[in-house]
């Protein structure tokens, strides 16, 4: 077999086979097909798109071409959730706890904030003493043990999505639908899950702009999964304004541990309750979307998801203080409020420029080896269809370098509109599909 064979079959609009993808992918990945000719292979893809069959058999070996975790030891069906990512989503934090309280075993691998989007390891990580770096023993036998654990990806799972999403970024070919499928369901697949829950998001925070896209991508992931043999759930959700009212990591945490004590945004308790009851019933613990609202209702009320919470830190070296008293949390030095220059209505929220407020303030990453300060980021005061009054303050910016907190304030006024005439709201779950 020839990799030009490959290019020149795919540029021309004919599909690939299931071998022929699984050697391409397995050449790569060892470093006998150069660069140069997959950045061509990707953008012949990029023209001439994947068949369902492609689409399937390109994460199938990608998914094979590392690690596969076997979760086996661990009892009953495991469930993974995932997001496509935005802004202000500290939902694995909320989630976890509450699907672990009620019996469901989360074994969950999550990745780190790059760019205007925060990191799930990032957010855990602002929790003093807290570590996302378990051995794979570890890692199971705490599910085992107290039905969840949160860590870091694994070099060795999915490598060759690794490379490849290298070398999409760099030549333009990132926003193809079947390889953004693939790159997202390969990691799934290796991850060892029997259910995967997807959150994919929509809005102008969002990577799917466009709700008939977010469908598209989660009709194709859907589709894979399915076809892997996994049971499947998408659920459709609004990132048209961030998600809760915190952005920033440490902020997140304490927002996510308020939804948990059952005082959390209720556009955030919507989502984490939805995706939960979905969780609950993939895994058998619960027969329909009314039983399973009502134990997840119960959960936190009866206190049971906090305890689990707070189970899941000390398991993983965290400050387990810091969680009961949040006040020992990584705090700003410098928080600046930004108060209405005008009467009117919260119109638009430019979403995924609020996540770069964030990054300007040092709560995100540029490149892959910024460090992140875990105190840094917004809290909202209004969101989409509120009412403003002149000197009613919008938000409230964390940080610790004045000259960034003002670029930040002024980023912020940019992208953060008022109107005279009320906007109706998005509803938070726009569309499920199984």
């Amino acid at each position: 077999m020839r990799m030009y064979d490959l290019i020149l079959k795919k540029r021309n609009g004919k599909h690939l086979k299931e071998e022929e993808i699984q050697w391409m992918i397995h050449e790569y990945t060892e470093g006998r097909i150069p660069d140069y000719q997959m950045s061509a292979m990707m953008m012949a893809v990029y023209f001439q798109g994947l068949n369902r069959e492609e689409t399937y058999h390109l994460t199938a070996a990608m998914a094979q071409s590392g690690d596969l975790l076997d979760l086996s030891e661990i009892s009953g069906i495991k469930v993974d959730k995932h997001s496509t990512g935005g802004v202000g989503d500290k939902t694995s934090l909320a989630l976890g706890p509450i699907a672990a309280s009620l019996g469901v075993s989360v074994a969950k691998m999550s990745g780190r904030g790059l760019g205007h989007t925060g990191g799930t390891i990032d957010k855990l990580e602002s929790i003093p003493g807290f570590s996302t770096e378990l051995s794979e023993s570890h890692f199971i036998q705490q599910v085992k043990d107290i039905g969840m654990a949160i860590v870091g990806q694994t070099k060795d799972l999915a490598p060759a999505d690794k490379r490849l999403y290298a070398l999409r970024d760099v030549t333009a070919t990132v926003d193809e639908m079947s390889l953004i499928a693939s790159s997202i369901m390969s990691k799934k697949l290796a991850a060892g899950a029997d259910a995967i829950v997807l959150d994919v998001k929509t809005g102008n925070g969002a990577f799917m702009k466009k709700p008939a896209d977010a469908e598209k991508l989660a009709e194709i992931m859907v589709d894979i999964g399915t076809e892997a043999g996994r049971k499947m759930t998408a659920v459709i959700s609004n990132m048209d304004e961030p998600l809760g009212y915190a952005i920033g990591n440490a902020l997140e945490v304490k927002e996510a541990i308020e939804t948990l004590q059952g005082n959390g945004p209720k556009d955030f308790t919507k989502l984490v309750y939805t995706l939960g009851s979905y969780m609950l019933i993939a895994a058998q613990k619960a027969g329909n979307m009314d039983e399973a609202m009502q134990k997840i209702e119960n959960s936190v009320k009866s206190g049971k998801a906090m305890d689990k919470f707070i189970e899941f830190v000390k398991a993983q070296g965290g400050d387990i203080q810091a969680v009961k008293d949040v006040s020992i949390l990584p705090k700003a030095d410098i928080i600046e409020e930004i108060p209405a220059k005008e009467d009117g209505f919260v119109g638009r929220i430019e979403t995924e420029e609020m996540g770069i407020c964030s990054l300007i303030l040092g709560g995100g990453r540029e490149t892959k080896d910024s460090s992140i300060d875990p105190s840094a980021g917004l809290i909202l005061r209004k969101k989409v269809g509120d009412t403003v009054k002149k000197g009613d303050i919008l938000a409230e910016i964390h940080g610790n370098d004045l000259s960034k907190v003002l670029q930040a304030k002024e980023h912020f006024y940019q992208n953060y509109i008022i109107t005279k005439e009320k906007i109706e709201k998005k509803s938070m779950i726009q569309k499920v599909l199984f």
